[in-house]
C-alpha cells in the first residue's frame, strides 16, 4: 500500500509536496479504510484544482519516480542518457537545485507486513542521494538497508547481503539508482522495491495516446479467450446492459500477420436475433471503460496503486462514482488496491462517497508555485459539498475574468 508520496522542485512544485494517505485510527473511521498498525490507510484519494494549477504535475512526479526506478539501470552509457527531471524554473536557484522524490509504502507477506521508506535526489547529471529504510508495521524505528550521497559522497550498503555489495560497487554509475541496478542483479532487497513500482498502473485519461495503449493491451488477452470476453460483458453491464456479447472476425494478411475486427452484439427489439455494431462505433465512455478493464482488474488482483490523471475524462459522473465504490468496497477490494486520481468532476464531492480525509487540493500562487493540501488541513470543515468548493471556501479554483477578444 502507498502510505505517502513526497517530492520537491519538480515542474510547478518548488517546495516540498506531501501526499499522505494515512490517518490516525479513530472510532468513527470509515469501514473502507485499510488498517496498518496504529494507522488507517485510504483506499481512494482525490485531487482537485483549477486548470494549470499543477494537478497533472503531481501525477507526472509519481510517473517520473516510477520510470527512473524501473529504467535507470540502463542510464550512464553513450546511448542511454540520464532522464533528467524538470525543476521549478521560475527562479534561478531552483532551476539549478536537485529534485527529490520519496515514498513510504508497505508490502504484506502472510501475517507480517514490512513498511519501506525509499527516495532519491537527482539533477540533470547524476543521482546525488538515495536511501532505503525498512521496518515492521508495528515498530516505530526504521533500519537502514542502504544510503548513498551526502557531503562525503558515502556509500553504505550494510543492509544488503555482503556477497552482493561488491557487485553494486563495481557496476554503479552516477546516473543509476541502486534499487534499479540491484533489481537487475537479482538482489532481493532491491527487487522488492522495483517490483512494487512495476505493479502500479499509471494512466493519463486526458491523453489521446492512452486509448491506443490501453486498447492494445486489452486485445492481447481478449481475442483468444471467450471467458475474458464474457468477463468484459459483465463489467460493461455495470453501466450498459445493451452489450450482450462480442464477435471477432479474423483477417489473414499476406505477410502472415492477422488483423482483428471486433464487433459488439446487441439484442434486437422484439427479436431473439443479435445486431452487430463495430466496436469503434460505441460511445467514447464505453470505449474508455472497455480499455480500462484489464488495468483495473490487474490492480485489484495485485493490490497495487492505480494513479490516474483526469479520471473523469469522457466518463459520466455516475461511472466515476461506481469506480470509487469498487475500491472502497472491502468485499470486492480484498487485496487493498488503491486509487489516486486527479479530476474536475466536483459531483463526487456532493454524493458523500468521498470522506474528508480522501479529498486533496492543488493551488498555484502568484509566483507560479503549486501547493498541495488536504481538506483536513482546512479549519472548521465538518461536512462539505461541491457548492462549498465551487464558492471558493477551500481554494484551488480558477480566478475568472471576463473573456476579451480582438475586435
Amino acid at each position: 500500500m502507498l502510505l505517502q508520496f513526497n517530492f520537491k522542485n519538480f515542474r510547478s512544485f518548488k517546495d516540498e509536496a506531501i501526499l499522505d494517505l494515512t490517518v490516525q485510527k479513530k472510532s468513527d473511521a470509515s469501514d473502507s479504510f485499510f488498517s496498518l498498525g496504529n494507522e488507517s490507510v485510504l483506499p481512494v484519494t482525490a485531487v482537485y484544482g483549477a486548470n494549470a494549477s499543477g494537478k497533472s504535475n503531481l501525477y507526472q512526479a509519481f510517473v517520473y519516480m516510477s520510470r527512473y526506478v524501473i529504467r535507470s539501470f540502463m542510464y550512464g552509457d553513450e546511448t542511454n542518457n540520464v532522464s533528467a527531471p524538470t525543476p521549478f524554473l521560475f527562479d534561478n536557484e531552483s532551476a539549478k537545485d536537485d529534485s527529490s522524490f520519496e515514498v513510504y509504502f508497505s508490502i504484506a507477506n502472510g501475517e507480517s507486513e514490512t513498511v519501506y521508506n525509499y527516495g532519491f535526489c537527482v539533477n540533470r547529471y547524476k543521482v546525488t542521494e538515495e536511501w532505503l529504510n525498512k521496518k515492521d508495521k508495528d515498530r516505530d524505528e526504521y533500519s537502514l538497508v542502504f544510503y548513498r550521497g551526502g557531503e562525503q559522497n558515502e556509500l553504505d550498503l550494510s543492509g544488503i547481503q555482503e556477497d552482493c555489495q561488491q557487485n553494486i560497487k563495481v557496476a554503479l554509475w552516477d546516473q543509476v539508482l541502486i534499487v534499479s541496478l540491484g533489481a537487475k542483479l537479482k538482489i532481493a532487497e532491491c527487487k522488492e522495491i522495483r517490483d512494487w513500482f512495476l505493479a502500479n498502473e499509471l494512466t493519463d485519461f486526458a491523453s489521446p495516446d492512452t486509448n491506443i495503449v490501453m486498447d492494445t493491451k486489452v486485445r492481447a488477452s481478449f481475442i483468444e479467450s471467450k471467458e475474458e470476453q464474457k468477463n468484459i460483458v459483465d463489467f460493461l453491464a455495470s453501466f450498459d446492459g445493451h452489450i450482450k456479447d462480442f464477435k471477432i472476425d479474423v483477417e489473414e494478411r499476406g505477410n502472415g500477420d492477422k488483423a482483428y475486427k471486433i464487433s459488439t452484439l446487441h439484442k434486437k427489439n422484439n427479436s431473439s436475433e443479435m445486431a452487430e455494431l463495430p466496436l469503434r462505433y460505441e460511445s467514447a465512455g464505453t470505449l474508455k471503460m472497455f480499455s480500462l478493464y484489464p488495468d483495473l482488474k490487474e490492480v485489484l488482483e495485485k493490490g497495487s496503486v492505480f494513479f490516474i490523471d483526469e479520471l473523469n475524462a469522457r466518463l459520466h459522473p455516475l461511472l466515476v462514482r461506481n469506480i470509487l465504490i469498487t475500491f472502497k468496497n472491502p468485499e470486492i477490494n480484498v487485496n487493498r488496491a488503491q486509487l489516486v486520481f486527479t479530476a474536475h468532476d466536483t459531483w463526487q464531492l456532493a454524493n458523500h462517497v468521498l470522506k474528508k480525509e480522501e479529498v486533496w487540493f492543488v493551488e498555484k500562487d502568484k509566483d507560479g508555485k503549486s501547493q498541495l493540501y488536504s481538506l483536513v488541513d482546512i479549519p472548521d470543515v465538518v461536512d462539505f459539498n461541491q457548492d462549498d468548493y465551487l464558492l471558493g471556501k477551500f481554494g484551488a479554483i480558477p480566478e475568472l475574468r471576463r473573456m476579451e477578444f480582438n475586435k
